[in-house]
């Protein structure tokens, strides 16, 4: 397999995903609102474990088509069956980050056959409890002209531990916003609703780990939302001191050995 970038042609758009390594697979989707590239840490881990690693460019950014009907975790998830019906190599391990991971858990409960377990990495699986001062904020990711500096002045917030490369990670983010289409990409993911999910946590039959980092600000309490999470599918739990809101880029080390370890579990 190639890490050259593929696609996958769907009714409303162009899914963009790059497929390496010839093991099990695993199916990486990356948090809203950013690239593939960040699994740049873990993919080469995982290869290195013995894996065939996809990972996938959400709707609307990366090289994935910028104009769709409708964005968010539910699309995601009809995103994610079709490329597993195309990729056709048996039931996958599922990693899925954020809303990656409402997408997850609605693709483990609508088509189980294409889902052998479930690594939910800082996973909104249900709607957030937002206060005033977030709900203010959310209104002002959309309107135009302040989505892209107010998006880009919080992703900091998700990476506490920053990798070197952080900058030029960023850079190549706030690149890809500017490309022609993408203007309203970030306003169009913005309070989406992740009550699909939820309402099918109770049909998820495979396994499932649950990441979390202590200092992940989406949560208020991230140890007690992990337990929840972990609780209502019947997880593990691993947190990880200090991790973000994009654990694998910070501890993928740590991550590659979690997923390794919970599949020979399976």
């Amino acid at each position: 397999m190639s890490d050259q970038t593929q696609y996958l042609d769907l009714p409303g758009g162009r899914l963009a995903y790059d497929d390496e390594g010839d093991g099990p697979l695993i199916v990486c989707l990356p948090s809203m609102l950013d690239l593939r590239s960040q699994f740049r840490f873990l993919k080469p881990r995982l290869l290195e474990a013995g894996y065939r690693v996809v990972t996938v460019d959400q709707r609307g950014m990366g090289e994935s088509s910028a104009a769709w009907p409708e964005y968010g975790s539910t699309p995601l998830a009809h995103d994610l069956m079709a490329l597993l019906r195309h990729l056709d190599a048996g039931p996958a391990l599922v990693y899925g980050c954020s809303n990656g991971a409402a997408a997850a858990v609605y693709a483990a409960a609508e088509a189980p056959e294409l889902v052998k377990g479930l690594v939910l990495a800082a996973p909104f699986v249900r709607n957030a409890q937002a206060g005033l001062a977030m709900k203010l904020t959310m209104s002002l990711f959309r309107i135009p002209g302040l989505a892209l500096p107010l998006y880009m002045s919080y992703y900091p917030k998700w990476e506490p531990k920053r990798p070197a490369d952080f900058d030029e990670h960023a850079a190549l983010l706030k690149a890809n916003f500017k490309e022609p289409g993408r203007g309203k990409v970030i306003a169009s993911y913005m309070g989406m609703s992740h009550d699909e999910a939820e309402a099918r946590l109770d049909k998820v039959t495979a396994p499932v780990l649950v990441i979390m980092g202590t200092a992940d600000v989406d949560w208020p309490d991230p140890a007690a939302e992990a337990r929840w999470v972990a609780g209502r599918l019947d997880g593990e739990v691993v947190m990880l001191d200090g991790a973000g809101h994009h654990p694998h880029v910070e501890f993928p080390a740590e991550i590659a050995e979690a997923v390794r370890a919970f599949d020979a579990r399976l």
